[in-house]
């Protein structure tokens, strides 16, 4: 199994308890989703390239996106702690379906974005993942342009014709096109 055929699901946060239990923090909208998992691979923060498989006993959820996982094998806080940081990664065929309208990050790169207004914009080229929200980025007249991962915002995508339809915010390209102009009136 290699990067390019998996996903990642999270990362172990710390060990939890003498018995080899982990916290860990899953990049997903439903932690539940995952809580019959019977394999998982680890990439650990010293190797972080190659995955290791690991069985799963137990999946506990816990508040939000956090969940206590306990491997086998692992079975004292000794060997749990070398693991903290470890990513999680399972393979692309245990991703969860989606909904008509909905899509993965992976899936649309590099589809041609649409907007209601403006017609073909760019390509989408990359996805940002920050603490406040998820941004898409794409190339627009050779510059790069944000726009935020907002239902109000990205519309949906057509997996068929590689495309996705975005409702641009008044402006929003002006902004990027034109950097010197917009300057805030109340800046010193």
């Amino acid at each position: 199994m290699t990067l390019d055929e998996c996903f990642e699901l999270g990362f172990i946060v710390k060990p939890h308890g003498l018995k080899g239990q982990m916290v860990t923090q899953l990049d997903v909208d439903d932690a539940s989703t995952y809580d019959r998992l019977k394999t998982v691979f680890l990439a650990l923060a010293a190797t972080p390239t190659k995955l290791t498989a690991y069985q799963i006993e137990r999946v506990n959820p816990q508040a939000g996106q956090r969940v206590l996982l306990k491997l086998r094998g692992i079975e004292r806080i000794e060997e749990a702690e070398p693991l903290r940081g470890s990513k999680l990664w399972l393979p692309l065929s245990e991703l969860p379906a989606l909904g008509e309208a909905q899509f993965y990050f992976h899936d649309v790169i590099g589809f041609q974005v649409i907007d209601e207004k403006e017609g073909a914009l760019g390509l989408v080229e990359n996805f940002y993942e920050f603490p406040q929200q998820d941004v898409l980025a794409m190339r627009y007249q050779g510059q790069e342009v944000l726009l935020p991962v907002v239902d109000e915002l990205v519309s949906h995508a057509d997996m068929e014709k590689k495309q996705l339809f975005v409702n641009m915010p008044d402006g929003l390209l002006d902004i990027y096109m034109n950097p010197g102009a917009h300057k805030n009136p109340n800046a010193d």
